[in-house]
């Protein structure tokens, strides 16, 4: 007789995607009553009115927008796939891929990052450039009211009144959403979608539009949905997670220390996002040191920290 158990067989990826799904809105509902619990403890009903559309008083409440920002982040896009992977009896090392980064592979991805900057803000200019159809002007004006309130909090966001308010800016803006947005997206819904197609780069592409749509900012789609597919790629030819929050981290972070900066010298900062101003062959130069890093990136196999 056997007594040996056989091995636990995951789920089907489609399984696991809807456990993902239902995962992220309790977490999204969980993080909304929390989140409700302490901005009435801490500011009263007006904060609520705030957060929801805009307004020059959104700056008053702007410790509860970042608290409830933080609290959305951890609940909506880092505990699904620790949840899965407890449910599912997988080490969180073993679906995610958590191994050691090395200093090689940090190095070549930082320049991939700084190498991609021009190319990914040329990319953003002609997404913002975007016209409708006649037909389609009411759609069109609802995105851009709604990409119009994105950026009214972004900016908000951004301002900064100390050295503490640019670390706790680093925290909410570029450290929480690197390490959970890389862990939904890159370490669980991808990895699904690579068992459900077979075909590691539909499974990038994918995972990169789902990860450009649910920002819910349209104008920005397009430079989003390429981030995320260079995190994709990093993610799978290193085999660890920790090249894409490195690379996410940096993308964002240098978003927060832009805006810091220009403070600091008292210059607007809604030109933070605008640093580049580059003939076309810049940004051609720009497309090909980015296609040569990820070419290094793919070559070295950086795997397991090496």
């Amino acid at each position: 007789m056997n007594f040996i158990p056989d091995e636990r067989l995951e789920k089907s990826p489609y399984i696991q995607l809807l456990m993902l799904t239902s995962f992220a809105l309790l977490g999204m509902v969980l993080s909304s009553v929390i989140t409700i619990g302490l901005l009435y403890t801490l500011y009263g009903g007006n904060a609520f009115a705030a957060m929801q559309g805009g307004g020059e008083e959104i700056e008053l409440y702007i410790g509860a927008i970042k608290l409830s920002q933080a609290f959305t982040t951890i609940f909506l896009f880092l505990v699904p796939p620790l949840l899965l992977a407890r449910l599912e009896h997988i080490k969180i090392r073993e679906l995610i891929g958590l191994e050691k980064p090395g200093a090689r592979g940090l190095l070549i991805v930082a320049a991939l990052m700084a190498c991609s900057m021009p190319v990914i803000e040329w990319l953003a200019i002609w997404n913002q450039q975007m016209v409708l159809p006649e037909w389609l002007k009411p759609i069109e004006e609802w995105m851009r009211a709604k990409e119009d309130d994105a950026t009214r909090l972004t900016l908000a966001f951004l301002k900064v009144n100390n050295v503490g308010d640019y670390f706790i800016n680093l925290v909410v803006i570029a450290l929480l959403p690197a390490i959970g947005e890389e862990f939904l997206f890159r370490g669980a819904i991808q990895r699904s979608f690579k068992r459900m197609f077979a075909n590691p780069h539909i499974a990038i592409w994918v995972a990169a539009f789902i990860f450009s749509a649910i920002h819910m900012q349209f104008f920005g789609f397009l430079p989003r949905l390429l981030l995320g597919a260079m995190f994709g790629y990093i993610y799978w030819w290193t085999g660890s997670i920790w090249y894409a929050v490195f690379a996410h981290f940096l993308n964002n972070g240098y978003a927060v220390t832009m805006a810091w900066y220009m403070q600091v010298k008292h210059l607007p900062i809604e030109n933070a996002d605008n640093n580049f101003n580059f003939k076309w062959y810049g940004y051609l130069i720009s497309l090909l040191l980015t296609l040569i890093c990820l070419m290094v990136l793919k070559n070295k196999r950086i795997n397991n920290g090496q």
